[in-house]
């Protein structure tokens, strides 16, 4: 093992071990001896089998059979989830065949930041990762399953379903991914089309064609955001099956992979052959894995606070010094959009996953000896699906890049980091990625051009008061505040500003998740304005640092002044009410820290 990777998870291991001993006994007291539902009254029963065909209730009754809840996030309006209103018929048939039973436990809320970006709906965006944890448990809460297929993609919707499923730890579970749409144009040419409509030289028709060019189908968006980090990270984590996550939704192999996700997840349970609960899937190990195929790929930012949320579900306890130390061991090995021009699909076809696993295994920075849905040992990882003469095979994936300008190999990476920095200073602590960022733009000294909302920014670059070096600070955007909501809007204008020759950098205790491209932000800061964070007392002309070489965030302002100076933030009641905003109140006001995951499970730190 590479020293960090294996020092950095040694301590993970030391600062959980009351933490992580004390889920474990909780997945322990869980387990039940024989078939979940035959601690349930004939009444109890009755009530959750009611509706099943007469073979399955025999079945049921029998407790013989193992019965695997389903808890899907289904909607058709979001692309990426519109596959899955097939997938209940086809998984219920799939655990049929190997003599189990399937039903529908859940279905979750899945909203989507690509159409809520600076709306009102957008304050919900992270609130709703709670939701669907908490929908999880609540689908899962009738003790009629042995096991459950976990189906989501996007955004707040797999690390809530995450969460929630750790929840009931003892269970084996399964993620059943659906896959990118095919590409659309490029991805520079649609980066283009946003940057001339931020500066007034194509008019909405035309912007509205290049979106509409990209994001054209059925699937997920094909960029390196979120929804696709999310995918990797879960197949690294060994939560879905080998090569299952960037299969598009109508190539046939995705139709036999989820078959066998199903009837992989009934051999998981007590009564298959390989008993395998998700909360021993999901290890300190198996956390770092994650961490670091996410650095090797330059994935989303929303994940140094997902992983932590989902981390401390199952008693592990990571925070943003590990990202770091990670980030400065891990090469970056993956060049998608926006760390590129490429998008998901050309990953794929360049080696994908297996390829990215191997090297990362071979170089020793991803431990090989952690459980999986697909057996021990993540070298299994290493294969890809294929299907020969009809039939789902794996066979060991290729050795050698097919587009080393997309995904390389450990002697020639892209960068010698992973480009995620944490940056430290009196204003707070940040993340930036800058896996996207030309070295010349990573340090930047310029005076702070101060706003409350990303929307202020399109009438101050139509008035030309943007055109000079700026640090553009967006204050009153964390998860107390409003939610934290993502910024996009601010991309296409700063990208501009850059491209004209200016220095320019964000700062903000909000996100901006995987759209983090070549303008440097600092992001997450915490504490948050709303939380006395000194970010709440920057002016307008305020000279700001960053430097994301060294780590260093600063405010150049003398404390004497600083001291002198009232805290200010924009009266916060507008995101109080509105687009159901008024109902997220209390769990607002209770998220923690971005640093710690921005979490509203308090009661999780205090049981375990």
């Amino acid at each position: 093992m590479h020293s960090v990777v294996q020092s950095v998870t040694e301590r993970i291991i030391e600062r959980s071990k009351n933490s992580r001993k004390a889920y474990l006994q909780a997945l322990n007291d869980a387990k039940a001896k024989g078939v979940h539902r035959s601690a349930l009254s004939c009444g109890n029963l009755a009530h959750g089998f009611a509706a099943c065909k007469p073979a399955e209730k025999d079945s049921l009754r029998q407790f013989t059979k193992a019965n695997i809840g389903i808890v899907t996030s289904f909607n058709d309006m979001l692309s990426a989830h519109q596959p899955y209103e097939t997938y209940p018929t086809l998984l219920k048939q799939a655990c049929e065949e190997v003599g189990s039973v399937a039903q529908v436990a859940a279905g979750v809320p899945a909203m989507c930041d690509g159409v809520t970006q600076g709306q009102p709906g957008m304050e919900l965006s992270l609130l709703s990762r709670e939701v669907i944890a908490m929908s999880t448990a609540v689908g899962l809460s009738h003790n009629m399953f042995d096991g459950a297929l976990l189906l989501g993609i996007c955004d707040k919707i797999v690390p809530g379903l995450l969460i929630g499923a750790l929840s009931f730890g003892h269970l084996p579970m399964l993620f059943v991914p659906a896959g990118p749409m095919k590409s659309g144009i490029p991805n520079k040419e649609k980066a283009r089309v946003r940057q001339k409509f931020a500066q007034g030289l194509v008019g909405r028709d035309e912007l509205l064609a290049a979106e509409s060019a990209s994001y054209h189908s059925a699937g997920t968006c094909t960029f390196y955001g979120t929804a696709n980090s999310n995918q990797l990270m879960l197949e690294v984590m060994g939560l879905q099956l080998p090569g299952s996550s960037f299969v598009n939704p109508d190539d046939p192999l995705r139709e036999a992979l989820n078959k066998m996700a199903a009837k992989q997840v009934c051999r998981l349970t007590e009564m298959g052959t390989q008993y395998t609960p998700i909360g021993e899937v999901v290890c300190e190990k198996s956390v770092v894995n994650g961490i670091v195929a996410l650095l090797a790929t330059g994935g989303s930012t929303n994940l140094t606070m997902h992983i932590v949320a989902a981390a401390r579900a199952a008693g592990i306890i990571v925070n943003w010094d590990d990202f770091s130390d990670l980030s400065d061991a891990t090469p970056l090995l993956a060049r998608v959009y926006p760390n590129g021009h490429a998008d998901i699909n050309h990953f794929h076809a360049a080696g994908g996953m297996a390829l990215l696993i191997k090297e990362l295994l071979d170089g020793g920075l991803l431990h090989e000896d952690v459980n999986t849905v697909a057996g021990f040992g993540l070298r299994k990882y290493t294969q890809e699906p294929k299907l020969i003469d009809g039939e789902l095979r794996w066979v060991d994936g290729i050795s050698e890049s097919l587009d080393k300008e997309v995904l390389t190999h450990l002697a020639t990476p892209f960068q010698k980091n992973g480009g995620l920095k944490l940056l430290k200073g009196n204003l707070g602590r940040s993340v930036i990625k800058v896996s996207a960022v030309p070295d010349k733009n990573r340090v930047v000294e310029a005076p702070a051009i101060v706003i409350n909302d990303q929307n202020e920014i399109d009438a101050l670059f139509k008035d030309g008061k943007l055109d000079r070096d700026c640090v553009v600070v967006v204050k009153g955007q964390g998860p107390k505040a409003n939610g934290m909501p993502e910024l996009h809007k601010l991309t296409p204008f700063l990208g501009s500003l850059q491209d004209k020759g200016f220095k320019v950098a964000l700062v903000t205790d909000g996100r901006m998740s995987g759209a983090s491209g070549k303008v440097p932000a600092a992001i997450h800061l915490t504490p948050e304005a709303l939380d006395g964070g000194l970010i709440a007392k920057v002016q307008d002309g305020d000279m700001i640092r960053i430097n994301a070489e060294t780590g260093e965030l600063s405010l150049l302002v003398d404390d004497s002044i600083l001291n002198a100076r009232e805290s200010s933030i924009v009266d916060l009641k507008h995101s109080s009410y509105g687009m159901g905003r008024e109902l997220f109140g209390a769990l607002r006001s209770n998220l923690s820290s971005p640093e710690t995951g921005a979490r509203s499970t308090s009661a999780i730190d205090e049981i375990y």
